[in-house]
């Protein structure tokens, strides 16, 4: 049994992993830089250690310095939670070679879906439609004009060790397709050590629609339904929702194929195997993630499991404590990414949160990292928190969730309220008539 978790990550998504940990009587050990001294996060584990300065080159992905305040501590497990390192297969390997349980899959199926090209090919081989594309990396330029040409143009430029909305780009000449791949080339090689890029459809005007999946040791998997993940900016999603108001047939099929794949791979762990589906209901894999997702909590919300708890009994060798037939969708859930930056261009915005003010209640959750003074550093994601709000039905949903975002104050700093403010009060918005598209349309 797990006894000690020490959380690789910090704001929200350490703070959410403490609670479950809390529940289960188990430890916590957190981590922090210079910057996130005196974070909200820090006081809430049962220990903390300072691992470096602000930059996370130095701090959060300094693995020699992760490891030993695991050794220090007596941690017996990692949880990565999302972003810095948590789909880094070095860093799964590592905890093996340290007899350090890692709470997700292993090295190789990280290895595996982190790699854009290789995950098209194994879903391909599980029965899973791709989208169309370039079956190998791009060698050089005359075959990624031949390929784009034999695809149609507008085609998809993307960075094959990518995730996040990086490392990605949109052309529809042969111009723009030669900038792109200068320019994503180089940022892919500085970001992920790997320039490798690969040609995809453009599939316009698309519905982002993710199936969330738990899979234990012992071969048995399910599905916990569906999230709509289509409002983004970009290529970040911003509102996300379960489950979405595509036709239960398509919805269903998508998670039985995704339960086929996993099985196929042996995969191990939650992860999310993410679509992009047409305006006739084609749907195509777009990639797989192979940790916790910034919206799980929607998926809780509608299913009443928590995957933070679901993750660290599959890490300590237990078998899937539930059965597909027993998972039913209680509801409609909705969540909103709180991001200091500004409304209108995008740009972070750090400062000092003067006042931050998020009314709670029935059906309210809040996934929140900051609290009144608290310094926004430019250092990191801009991501400052999550509003959840769940009602029995998608109508009762929103305007719950415009009622409290309309009585949310936070001062100080710049914060894309009023652009959730808009999307949620937005006719288009309120039929579900929702694309990827969505912010560049309508905002």
């Amino acid at each position: 049994m797990i006894q000690k978790v020490l959380i690789a990550n910090r704001g929200e998504i350490a703070a959410r992993i403490i609670r479950t940990c809390m529940k289960m009587n188990i430890e916590t050990v957190a981590i922090y830089s210079e910057a996130d001294r005196e974070a909200a996060y820090v006081s809430m584990a049962t220990e903390s250690y300072e691992v470096g300065p602000a930059r996370a080159q130095e701090s959060y992905l300094h693995m020699d310095r992760i490891f030993e305040v695991a050794k220090e501590s007596g941690a017996d497990a990692i949880h990565p939670g999302y972003g810095f390192l948590s789909e880094n297969p070095h860093f799964a390997k590592r905890c093996e070679q340290e007899d350090i349980i890692f709470i997700g899959p292993s090295n190789a199926l990280i290895t595996l879906m982190g790699d854009k090209i290789a995950a098209r090919q194994a879903m391909k081989q599980a029965g899973i439609p791709i989208i169309p594309g370039t079956e190998t990396a791009i060698e050089t330029i005359d075959e990624a004009t031949q390929e784009a040409e034999r695809i149609g143009y507008p085609v998809m430029v993307k960075a094959s060790a990518g995730g996040g909305g990086v490392g990605m780009e949109v052309v529809h000449t042969e111009e723009e397709l030669l900038k792109a791949i200068e320019t994503n080339e180089q940022r892919a090689k500085s970001l992920f050590g790997d320039g490798s890029l690969f040609l995809e459809k453009q599939i316009e005007h698309a519905r982002h629609i993710e199936i969330q999946i738990a899979a234990d040791a012992f071969g048995n998997v399910i599905h916990l339904f569906d999230r709509e993940c289509s409002i983004q900016r970009r290529n970040q999603k911003v509102i996300e929702e379960a489950p979405s108001s595509l036709p239960e047939n398509v919805r269903l099929e998508m998670g039985e194929k995704s339960i086929r794949a996993c099985k196929e791979m042996h995969y191990e762990n939650i992860g999310t195997i993410e679509f992009l589906v047409d305006e006739e209901n084609n749907y195509y894999f777009l990639e797989m993630n192979t940790r916790i997702q910034v919206e799980h909590p929607v998926t809780e919300e509608i299913t009443g499991l928590d995957l933070v708890q679901m993750q660290i009994e599959i890490a300590q060798g237990n078998p899937l404590a539930v059965q597909q037939d027993a998972i039913s969708i209680n509801g409609h859930a909705i969540e909103v990414r709180l991001y200091a930056e500004d409304p209108e261009t995008f740009f972070p915005s750090p400062g000092t949160i003067s006042t931050c003010d998020v009314p709670t209640g029935e059906g309210v959750r809040l996934e929140m990292s900051v609290e009144n003074n608290t310094v926004v550093t430019p250092f990191y994601d801009p991501m400052i928190g999550k509003i959840i709000v769940s009602n029995r039905t998608r109508e009762k949903t929103i305007q719950q969730l415009a009622r409290t975002l309309n009585e949310t104050t936070i001062e100080g700093i710049k914060t894309n309220i009023p652009m959730l403010q808009k999307i949620v009060t937005q006719e288009a918005f309120m039929k579900g008539n929702i694309t990827t598209d969505y912010v560049n349309k309508h905002m």
